[in-house]
């Protein structure tokens, strides 16, 4: 055990030593983010940091042994997964919390005042989840230190991803094209504008890290997208998103209607951040249901199976069906609504939900439109 506790600390040096010692040091404070804390702590003072981990030698071995149990139960599991045609697929948020180990042990990276805090925050501007637009508060990055150091944190960032997950999406992709940036003193996402981001020179050095091929990214690509972000997008090869509950307006050239889906691409009936299909059917006009319905060749099932096989069907190399559209879950079962910090991500299925029947159901619609995990 200790020869692979070892090795495990040799591995993961690149953010292990900073992720455990800026864990101890909040619980010695109280739990409070690493900007209210002692300044030579908080401007990464060398002696204090030596200190630091002598004092806290035990509470920083305990941290990183939970890490080294976690990483191998991990590793476990996606091998259990893999070995039975189950894939993970994980998701990498493109911006981090301002009180977080990457932001404290890599100041000069981000745009921060002196003492620590974010000179500008991130979000979005109004777009169909929200009328202010979406003030996330992350601190942005120095795209310039980072391009002059060669993009390190984020080659590192992406490696530790594809060793956890075999699919991973890139959660506003747009950003690496262009972001909002919000004044941290405005209290909404509507005092922000846009500035461009060296995405093409990051994903240069990304996939040229990688050997130059395809690599397992998928692009969150929903929301104000540009040509310019498509064309990103694709010049790198990496699917975006089709989610069929936006199909249904906009007329026959809409791009989430299943005859103009692209095979480069991943489609949704809806994602985490959509109702669920049933709830989202019922708060249709009875017009928009008719609509829809037409759309689709009037299929003679109900929602939400006339989406889930409409995804299925989709010439879309991955389909991808919702818990909540699997169960035909209406109202209540909703993972997330943008624009909101109350009661989100706390849905939760039991196994006593799925019954034989909807398992053959499922099974059979992946046998028949080969979606069997080896196409």
């Amino acid at each position: 055990q200790s020869e692979a506790f070892a090795a495990f600390r040799a591995q993961h040096q690149v953010w292990l030593s900073d992720f455990s010692l800026y864990m101890a040091l909040r619980s010695e404070n109280q739990g409070k983010s690493w900007q209210d804390w002692p300044s030579e702590l908080r401007s990464r003072n060398p002696s204090a940091l030596d200190a630091a981990r002598a004092r806290l030698e035990e509470a920083i071995a305990q941290i990183e042994f939970e890490q080294c149990l976690f990483f191998e139960q991990w590793h476990a599991l996606r091998r259990y997964a893999n070995e039975r045609g189950v894939l993970f697929f994980g998701d990498v948020p493109i911006f981090v919390a301002g009180d977080s180990a990457d932001v404290w042990a890599n100041q000069s990276e981000f745009d921060l005042l002196p003492d620590g805090q974010p000179r500008v925050v991130a979000g979005v501007p109004p777009d169909y989840f929200s009328e202010t637009g979406q003030r996330w508060g992350n601190p942005h990055y120095r795209w310039d230190v980072m391009s002059e150091g060669g993009f390190t944190w984020w080659l590192d960032r992406f490696k530790t991803q594809f060793d956890l997950f075999d699919w991973v999406r890139i959660d506003h992709f747009r950003g690496f094209e262009a972001y909002w940036e919000i004044p941290a003193t405005s209290k909404t996402a509507l005092g922000g504008h846009w500035v461009k981001a060296p995405g093409e020179a990051l994903l240069e050095t990304l996939f040229a890290r990688h050997g130059g091929g395809r690599l397992p990214l998928i692009a969150e690509n929903l929301g104000i997208i540009t040509p310019e972000v498509e064309a990103l997008r694709e010049r790198f090869g990496i699917p975006g998103m089709l989610i069929l509950q936006f199909a249904f307006d906009g007329g026959p050239q809409n791009p989430y209607l299943p005859h103009n889906h692209d095979p480069n691409n991943v489609v949704y009936t809806g994602t985490h951040d959509n109702d669920t299909t049933v709830s989202w059917f019922e708060d249709l006009s009875g017009e928009q249901k008719a609509q829809v319905y037409r759309t689709l060749g009037n299929p003679a099932s109900v929602m939400p199976d006339v989406l889930n096989q409409a995804a299925l069907a989709s010439v879309a190399r991955l389909a991808i069906l919702p818990m909540q559209d699997v169960l035909a879950l209406g109202k209540g079962h909703r993972m997330n609504t943008p624009g909101t910090t109350e009661g989100n991500w706390q849905w939760r299925f039991c196994f006593d939900q799925i019954n034989d029947q909807k398992t053959a159901q499922l099974a059979a619609w992946v046998r028949l439109h080969g979606r069997h995990p080896h196409h």
